[in-house]
């Protein structure tokens, strides 16, 4: 499995447990707090079922830059591209690559073991880029949904001819707004991620993936890192 996958469930499990041993609560009080567990948890599944899937999302982001998504399985792997680099999990290697005009260097380290616990960190190049990444948006909602102060809101919308369900959340740390799409892909993303703006939206979404979507870029500079490794 994907580790972006134990990741969601990670998450998704610390919402439903904090909301549930909060012992201060009036029935009024622990009603919202369901809701907002409820629809975290929902966002959350949906999240997590797409990495189960097979599917290219393109991205359009500020300025006229782009990013993409790329999932497939038997065996599981993902690749996340966004402006100067790329990061791509699979079963026999983590392959952060970083371009610099025309020179592109990769480097594969070990990948995430079965039994390990990835974190949201193996994604920060990617945050710090301007690709939010499904862990991160998932975090964000978990914040929301436990900040008594936070206002949520849903609404539906259509994005890349998909129809998706959306989050407007107004809280003390940003407002943002998220969108997941019925299948579970991230539709759209507008809000501070670690103080930087960020905004990106869907453009494209198909089922096939290319049969070099995995690869490390043509012509790139790999260093291999992986124990053992010459």
């Amino acid at each position: 499995m994907p580790a972006a996958s134990t990741t969601l469930r990670m998450l998704a499990v610390s919402v439903i447990a904090s909301l549930t041993v909060t012992g201060c609560q009036t029935f009024e009080d622990a009603g919202v707090a369901m809701e907002r567990s409820d629809l975290v948890n929902d966002l959350a599944a949906r999240l997590d079922r797409a990495l189960e899937l097979t599917y290219s999302a393109d991205y359009q982001l500020p300025g006229g830059q782009t990013a993409a998504i790329v999932q497939a399985q038997d065996p599981a792997r993902s690749s996340y591209t966004y402006p100067g680099g790329r990061l791509t999990v699979t079963p026999e290697a983590v392959t952060r690559c970083t371009a610099t005009g025309s020179h592109t260097e990769c480097t594969l380290v070990a990948p995430p073991t079965p039994a390990g616990k990835p974190t949201v960190a193996l994604f920060s190049e990617a945050n710090r880029q301007g690709l939010a990444t499904p862990p991160v948006v998932v975090g964000l909602l978990t914040a929301a949904a436990l900040d008594p102060q936070a206002a949520i809101k849903q609404t539906d919308t259509t994005v890349a001819g998909r129809h998706a369900t959306c989050v407007e959340v107004q809280r003390a740390d940003g407002d943002f707004t998220a969108c997941v799409t019925t299948e579970g892909v991230l539709g759209s993303f507008t809000g501070p991620v670690d103080g930087k703006p960020m905004e990106l939206a869907l453009s494209r979404y198909s089922e096939t993936v290319q049969q070099d979507a995995f690869d490390p870029p043509a012509g790139a500079n790999v260093v291999d890192r992986r124990p053992g490794r010459p």
